[in-house]
C-alpha cells in the first residue's frame, strides 16, 4: 500500500480525484521573493555589526561525524525495511479510503471550531534514500502517514500537496554557489570521509553526514516546498496552524551543509513570515542545538531563537547553544538577547522538560509578544532514538506543541531530526491530533487497518520508556540546574525591548484575487470538475464536520 496517500487520500478535501506527483495540489503560482524589501532597519545591518559579534561558535568547523558510520552491524534500524513495501492498487486505495471514513466517524475526527489546520506534505519524498546506514530515514514519513491517516484525521484538515522550491525561492537565503554545486554535483556511492576523515569537501556536502545521494536537489527543494507552502498559508490567512513534517533541517548554513541538513526550509518560512508578521518565535525541540536557525537570525531583533538541546560541546553535535550564548555581545545590536539557549543533560523526563519548557515559552511569550510562532518538532529528543539522550516520551514531547497552541498564535509544526522511525511517527501523529483537537478521541492502541502496522512493534502510540529501550538513561538534570536555567533566561529576557517596532518601507501586495484568479484558471485546464463532485460527496457524508453522528 506504498501509494495510497498519493493516489486517493487527497480526495478528502481537495478537487484532484486522481492526479499525481507534487505539483497538482491546490498549486498556487508564486511570484518572486521580494529581494528588495526592508522589513526593518535591523535586517540590514547585520553587517556593521559583524565585528562587534562573537562569531567563533558559527566559525566553520570540519565534517564531525553525528554517529557511528557504515557498520551494517550496528544498524538494527535498517533491518526493518526487508519488507518491499509494494504500491496499492486502485481498489486497496479505495477500499483503505472507506476503512478512514469510519475511523473518522469512530473517533469523533471533526474540523476543530474557530481556526483552521492544514497538512503539507508530497509522497515523492519519502522515496529518497541517504544510504543503507545513515540514521536518516526519510521512510519515516511514510510511517507518519500511515497513523494520521489510519485514524482519519485529514478529514479535520485542508490537505496539500506541495510543489518543488525554485531556485529563486531557495536562493533568499543560501548562496548561488552553494545551490548551484548542490544542484550539479553527481551522486556517490560512499561518503568521500569513509577511508580518510581528514579528507576536505567543498560546503560540506559528500561526507559522512551529508552524503551525495540520488535525488538529493529534489529532495531539498520539495522539503523546503512544504515549509513554504504551510508559511504561504499562514500569511495568506488560509490557515491557523500549518504542519510540514517533511522540514524542519534545522541545520542548514547560508552556503555549507551540516547535520543531515541541506537546505534550511525554517529559516526561508521564517522570511516568508516576516512579510507579514512583526514578529516571530522560534522554538526547537530537536535534541541538537537549532544553530543555523539561530545564526541566520542573530542580528534581527524581529526574531526570537529558543532552541531546548542536549549540550556537552566535547562530544555531541553540533558543540554550540551554551546558556551563556544569548546573541551578539554588543548591546548596540538589535540581536542581543533574542538567542535563548537550554542546555541540557541527558536522561531529561517528561515532568522536568514540561515545566521547563512553560516555564521558559511562557515568559518569552509574555516579554516578546510574538505574532507567529515557528516550532520545530524534532523526534530525536524521544526515549530510544538511535542519536538521542533524553527519557521523554510522546505525551512529555507533544506537551510542548499542546502549550504552544494554547497561546492562539498562528504556528508551523516543523519536522526535524528523529532517527527510531516509528518512534517519530507516533510522534508527529499524536501531534497532529493535538493541533486539530482530537487527541482526547482517538485511542492509544494503533488502529488495525493502519498501513506497515507491524513496523511499530508495539501496538500502542504511547510505548513506554521500557519498551522504546532497554532501560532508562541516568538522569543527570538536578532540580537546581534547572531552575538556575529559568532564573538565567528570565534575567536575560529582562533586556528584551517589549514588541520591537517594525518599520516597512514596501508592504507586499494582497494576493488573495491573484491566488483565487490563478487556482480556478489551472483547475479549468487539467479538467479537475471531476474532483468537485469526490469533494461534494465527502461533505455530504458530513465527514470532518460536527454533527449527530458526531457528539
Amino acid at each position: 500500500m506504498g501509494s495510497f496517500w498519493h493516489q486517493g487520500l487527497f480526495k478528502i478535501s481537495t478537487q484532484h480525484a486522481r492526479r499525481q506527483g507534487p505539483y497538482f495540489f491546490r498549486r498556487k503560482l508564486v511570484p518572486k521573493p521580494f529581494t528588495h524589501l526592508r522589513f526593518s532597519s535591523h535586517l540590514t545591518q547585520t553587517h556593521h555589526h559583524f565585528e562587534m559579534m562573537d562569531v567563533d561558535s558559527y566559525r566553520w568547523r570540519p565534517p564531525k561525524t553525528n554517529y557511528l558510520p557504515h557498520n551494517i552491524d550496528m544498524d538494527p534500524v535498517v533491518e526493518e525495511f526487508e519488507i518491499p513495501l509494494g504500491r496499492a492498487s486502485d481498489h486497496e486505495n479505495a477500499a483503505y479510503f472507506e476503512k478512514m471514513k469510519l475511523a473518522a466517524q469512530e473517533f469523533n475526527i471533526v474540523r476543530p471550531k474557530g481556526y483552521t489546520v492544514s497538512y503539507h506534505a508530497t509522497s515523492e519524498m519519502e522515496k529518497h534514500h541517504f544510504g543503507q546506514t545513515h540514521p536518516m530515514k526519510p521512510w519515516r514519513l511514510t510511517l507518519t502517514k500511515s497513523l494520521v491517516t489510519a485514524y482519519g484525521m485529514p478529514f479535520a484538515m485542508d490537505n496539500y500537496n506541495t510543489r518543488h522550491a525554485t531556485y529563486e525561492e531557495l536562493n533568499s537565503f543560501h548562496s548561488s554557489d552553494y545551490l548551484d554545486y548542490l544542484a550539479t554535483a553527481a551522486p556517490e556511492d560512499q561518503p568521500r570521509d569513509l577511508d580518510n576523515p581528514d579528507k576536505d569537501v567543498k560546503f560540506n556536502l559528500g561526507g559522512s553526514d551529508c552524503p551525495l545521494f540520488h535525488g538529493l536537489y529534489d529532495y531539498c527543494s520539495m522539503s523546503a516546498g512544504t515549509s513554504l507552502d504551510a508559511a504561504r498559508k499562514i500569511c495568506n490567512k488560509q490557515s491557523d496552524i500549518a504542519i510540514a513534517w517533511g522540514g524542519g533541517l534545522h541545520h542548514a548554513k547560508k552556503s555549507e551543509a551540516s547535520g543531515f541538513c541541506y537546505i534550511n526550509d525554517i529559516v526561508l518560512a521564517i522570511l516568508q513570515l516576516l512579510r507579514l508578521y512583526p514578529r516571530v518565535l522560534y522554538i526547537d525541540i530537536d535534541v541538537h542545538h537549532g544553530d543555523g536557525v539561530e545564526e541566520a537570525f542573530f542580528s534581527t531583533d524581529r526574531v526570537m531563537t529558543v532552541s531546548f538541546h542536549k549540550y556537552q560541546p566535547e562530544v555531541f553535535f553540533p558543540g554550540t547553544g551554551g546558556l551563556n550564548d544569548n546573541g551578539p555581545k554588543s548591546e548596540h545590536n538589535p540581536g542581543a538577547h533574542h538567542a535563548i539557549n537550554v542546555p541540557l543533560n541527558d536522561g531529561i523526563t517528561d515532568e522536568q522538560y514540561e515545566h521547563l519548557f512553560k516555564s521558559i515559552i511562557g515568559q518569552v511569550n509574555t516579554t516578546f509578544r510574538p505574532s507567529a510562532i515557528a516550532l520545530q518538532c524534532g523526534a530525536d529528543s524521544l526515549a530510544g532514538d538511535r542519536l538521542g539522550r533524553f527519557n521523554l516520551k510522546v505525551e512529555g514531547h507533544a506537551a510542548c506543541v499542546r502549550f504552544c497552541k494554547s497561546l492562539g498564535i498562528p504556528m508551523i509544526l516543523f519536522g526535524g531530526g528523529g532517527y527510531t522511525p516509528r518512534n517519530v511517527a507516533r510522534a508527529w501523529a499524536y501531534e497532529t491530533s493535538i493541533a486539530i483537537g482530537a487527541d482526547q478521541n482517538i485511542p492509544a492502541e494503533i488502529p488495525q487497518h493502519a498501513p506497515w502496522r507491524q513496523h511499530f512493534v508495539h501496538e500502542t502510540l504511547f510505548p513506554t520508556l521500557e519498551q522504546s529501550m532497554s532501560e532508562p538513561r541516568n538522569n543527570k538534570n538536578t532540580e537546581k540546574r534547572l531552575r538556575d536555567i529559568v532564573a538565567h533566561v528570565h534575567e536575560q529576557l529582562r533586556f528584551v525591548q517589549h514588541a520591537p517596532s517594525v518599520q516597512s518601507s514596501i508592504i507586499p501586495p494582497d494576493l488573495g484575487p491573484v491566488r483565487d484568479e490563478v487556482e480556478e484558471r489551472l483547475k479549468e485546464e487539467r479538467g479537475e470538475r471531476e474532483g468537485d463532485e469526490v469533494e461534494r460527496r465527502v461533505k455530504e457524508q458530513g465527514l470532518g464536520v460536527e454533527g449527530e453522528m458526531a457528539v
